[in-house]
């Protein structure tokens, strides 16, 4: 199908893909805010999320047909090191494909919960903002210039802390979530900027491919291993990475719904790709430094976070809440992987990630159904919801299981890699963390499935009312992915194996 998309796409698309992906939603972006009407913004975002998802796919084809596999784009033809270079390899174009798609199915599924949620009036200026949001997170995965991540971080958080803030008409706890979220997030990007200074003050260069050729000269300089501690540290925070995630329960749980399933979809994912970028690219796992950073702070970070934020959902009342810190532990099956610092390691972090954003993205898609036809997010209104909503707690269902790693979902098959990787490297101890913590996931979304299909309705009488359409189709398409990606993994694990070669700087196809 990408050889197809290359053979009939126009020239100037398979010219500028890596610029347009970015400058499309970026520029569109203020011509919604202008706009009267909230339903042409929307009309307006899908094309935009469309348009990206277009050119993502025609970078997937370009990178797997270059003999390096890398592509790459001088911005106003200005060469590295002196110019931004956007570089695209097998790992930033598996992110980019993610965000895109996953942009696609959100920005389709808005509709409905954007008109409840938000006051009318509001509509074209969030739409803006999501947009500004969706090509700040583009513009991390695919720029090649280590101060120009920094921008696109910015560009993208200061937009989702309106989108969170936004969340206040329904509930007014998301004016403090957001504040807490800017307040972190302003640390992380400051610890982020600050270490990037360090590395410019030891290599005298920005770019991210000619730091990463410079360091192996400058072993032992101590600029080099501050810049390391403030950028993993930057960039832990804005990946909720335990314990730097204390942003992320509220701002899940009190923004508006769209809000909600785009970031535990895409915005931590996109940051874990920032950070794996720079432990394996930049850096290099020979560093003695960095060797001492998988020992001694991200494998443990990583088990922390499996079984302290699994037994933090097991008591949570709020589906949201439990979904949220659910996340936060899933990112520690993430980090773990990365922590094996093998090829098999990192590929199974990042096969993880790709099948956490469609368990997300759906268990959070049902949730913004029974908040709209239902209006509650507690496990007490989750009661009898599989009679009355069938088709929307069904999804939830599939997505649910798949987050467990019940066999043939997505899950199962990312949490079997892990122990894979995990296994090649005599770490069983640490095995025996993911089954636990995959048992915790059967107590915490047990709790909620009983609700859903055993409990009788708190209201009898409550009428059968399914989610729109609109919402139910996106749902449907990431819950039969979990089954389809659960039965076989070529695509999702193929684009997860040379993503990780990419990283260590190995042929990838």
């Amino acid at each position: 199908m990408i050889d197809l998309l290359l053979d009939t796409a126009p020239r100037w698309a398979l010219l500028h893909a890596p610029a347009l992906l970015v400058m499309a939603p970026l520029f569109l972006a203020p011509l919604l805010a202008i706009l009267p009407s909230g339903r042409l913004s929307w009309l307006i975002s899908i094309f935009a999320t469309l348009f990206a998802l277009f050119c993502a796919l025609i970078l997937v084809g370009q990178v797997q047909a270059s003999p390096v596999g890398v592509v790459g784009y001088d911005v106003g033809n200005w060469p590295m090191p002196i110019g931004i270079v956007l570089r695209v390899d097998a790992l930033n174009s598996m992110i980019l494909l993610l965000v895109a798609s996953i942009g696609v199915l959100a920005t389709i599924f808005s509709w409905p919960t954007v008109k409840a949620e938000i006051p009318e009036r509001k509509h074209p200026l969030f739409y803006s903002a999501f947009l500004v949001c969706f090509a700040g997170l583009c513009g991390v995965a695919i720029t090649g210039d280590a101060f120009n991540l920094f921008v696109f971080l910015e560009i993208s958080s200061i937009s989702t802390y309106v989108l969170v803030a936004l969340g206040a008409g329904r509930d007014r706890r998301a004016l403090p979530a957001a504040f807490n979220y800017l307040i972190m997030g302003t640390l992380g990007a400051s610890f982020y900027i600050i270490g990037v200074g360090f590395l410019y003050s030891a290599t005298g260069t920005l770019n991210i491919a000619d730091i990463a050729a410079k360091l192996p000269d400058l072993a032992g300089n101590r600029s080099v291993e501050a810049g390391f501690a403030f950028i993993i540290v930057g960039l832990g925070l804005k990946a909720a990475v335990w314990p730097l995630h204390q942003w992320l329960p509220n701002a899940y749980s009190y923004s508006p719904s769209f809000v909600t399933m785009f970031l535990s979809a895409t915005a931590t994912k996109v940051a874990l790709y920032a950070l794996i970028r720079f432990l394996f690219t930049v850096f290099r796992p020979e560093f003695a430094f960095e060797q001492a950073t998988f020992t001694y702070l991200l494998m443990p970070l990583g088990l922390a976070a499996m079984i302290t934020c699994s037994f933090q959902a097991v008591f949570q009342t709020d589906v949201r809440r439990t979904l949220a810190y659910s996340s936060v532990a899933q990112v520690g099956y993430m980090i773990l992987g990365v922590s094996v610092g093998t090829v098999a390691g990192v590929s199974a972090g990042l096969f993880h990630l790709l099948n956490h954003a469609m368990i997300k993205g759906a268990l959070f898609m049902a949730v913004a159904g029974v908040v709209l036809t239902f209006q509650g997010t507690t496990i007490r209104d989750f009661a009898g919801l599989g009679r009355t909503a069938p088709w929307t707690m069904t999804g939830f269902a599939i997505a649910a299981l798949s987050l467990i790693g019940v066999p043939l979902t997505a899950g199962f098959q990312s949490k079997l890699q892990l122990g894979y990787a995990l296994f090649d490297q005599g770490m069983w101890w640490a095995v025996v963390f993911v089954v636990f913590s995959s048992f915790l996931a059967v107590i915490y979304m047990g709790r909620i499935l009983e609700a859903i299909f055993f409990r009788p309705p708190i209201n009898p009488r409550k009428s059968r009312k399914e989610a729109p359409i609109l919402l139910l189709v996106p749902l449907w398409i990431l819950a039969l992915a979990n089954i389809y990606f659960g039965i076989t993994t070529e695509l999702p694990l193929g684009l997860a194996r040379d993503a990780a070669a990419a990283a260590f700087g190995l042929e990838a196809f």
